[in-house]
């Protein structure tokens, strides 16, 4: 069966899935909100800003108007960095049919509120159907056709067996989940252990310490996240650790590259400047950390994280404080 389906966001995710789905033979558009990129995807046919040399082939349709991408589709897929999901949903709302599902593929909080993605979608929106796209997937070996899991969560039943339906084909593998709040904060939660895996990287520590980082980087994501009503099960599957070992060892890591950057003595204005991709995972420090403060949940890795991005620390510094705080019993346990 062929679906038509309309992906807002023109980044390097957004036009891979629509790759994929193009190959299984559905309809496919992709919509973005400046008009000249619009018209430049659509003549050049590549995304040369963040899927180099990948070709989109000529069935899938690239629009700056949101009418004309909302004329017949069955799923709105959202693509839009955190930072700009709101301001880009506002001006286009009344253009999105009532009670439309949306699926998400954004990983990060927005900053200060720390809202979930779809938590953005309904506030603009309205109530609607929503669900999660998550796990281990960089753009580039997807829109490859390289074998790739990932997750769909929603509590509305329907709508997770219809993001099955349209998105299980191919090379691409999709297991359901229904814990969507989980699912959305381990997507978010993971991006901040990349910055630190690439930290570590790029100070050239080893596979010992990234390894100890990431074991326990998880059990601060898990602290975090189950106050929030997320399920510790979901930290151990495709969209917890899966999403983790990718983001934290993968080249095509967008946190992890500029964590390496910042180790290897660039500042966080210079770092951000030198890459056209987002690293969702700046803003989800500064919110995770100060929230972690606030409520006494134990996350030294964010806070140290946090305190290189805010140029307090040095990454060796960083490195160093945690190093010196006291040891014990290894601990799994949410509390502080």
């Amino acid at each position: 069966m062929s679906y038509q389906v309309t992906f807002l966001g023109t980044g390097g995710f957004s036009t891979a899935l629509a790759i994929h789905l193009s190959r299984q033979n559905n309809q496919v558009t992709i919509w973005g909100r400046d008009p000249e990129y619009c018209q430049h995807l659509s003549a050049s046919r590549v995304n040369d800003r963040h899927l180099p040399g990948i070709p989109i082939p000529r069935e899938i349709r690239i629009t700056g108007s949101i009418a004309e991408a909302m004329a017949g589709s069955d799923l709105i897929v959202a693509g839009i960095p955190t930072a700009y999901l709101r301001s880009t949903l506002c001006p286009i709302a009344s253009y999105i049919p009532a009670c439309q599902p949306v699926l998400s593929l954004v990983k990060g909080l927005e900053f200060q509120t720390l809202a979930r993605p779809t938590q953005i979608v309904t506030e603009i929106l309205g109530e609607r159907p929503v669900a999660v796209l998550s796990g281990p997937s960089h753009a580039e070996e997807l829109a490859q056709g390289r074998p790739t899991s990932m997750v769909v969560a929603s509590s509305d039943k329907a709508l997770a067996e219809l993001a099955c339906c349209i998105f299980n084909s191919g090379s691409l593998r999709v297991y359901r989940n229904e814990d969507s709040i989980g699912v959305e904060l381990a997507g978010a939660l993971k991006n901040i252990m990349g910055l630190a895996a690439g930290l570590c990287d790029g100070l050239g520590f080893g596979d010992n310490a990234k390894a100890a980082m990431l074991t326990r980087g998880l059990v601060e994501m898990t602290r975090f996240a189950l106050p929030r009503g997320a399920k510790t099960t979901t930290f151990f599957g495709l969209a917890g650790i899966g999403d983790l070992m990718t983001t934290c060892f993968s080249p095509h890591g967008r946190n992890r590259a500029l964590g390496m950057k910042m180790a290897q003595g660039l500042t966080l204005e210079q770092a951000q400047n030198s890459t056209t991709n987002v690293a969702e995972g700046v803003f989800t420090t500064f919110s995770v950390a100060q929230a972690a403060r606030e409520l006494g949940i134990d996350m030294p890795i964010t806070a140290a994280v946090e305190k290189i991005l805010m140029g307090q620390s040095t990454p060796r510094s960083a490195v160093a404080e945690l190093l010196s705080r006291p040891t014990g019993a290894e601990s799994f346990e949410i509390g502080p």
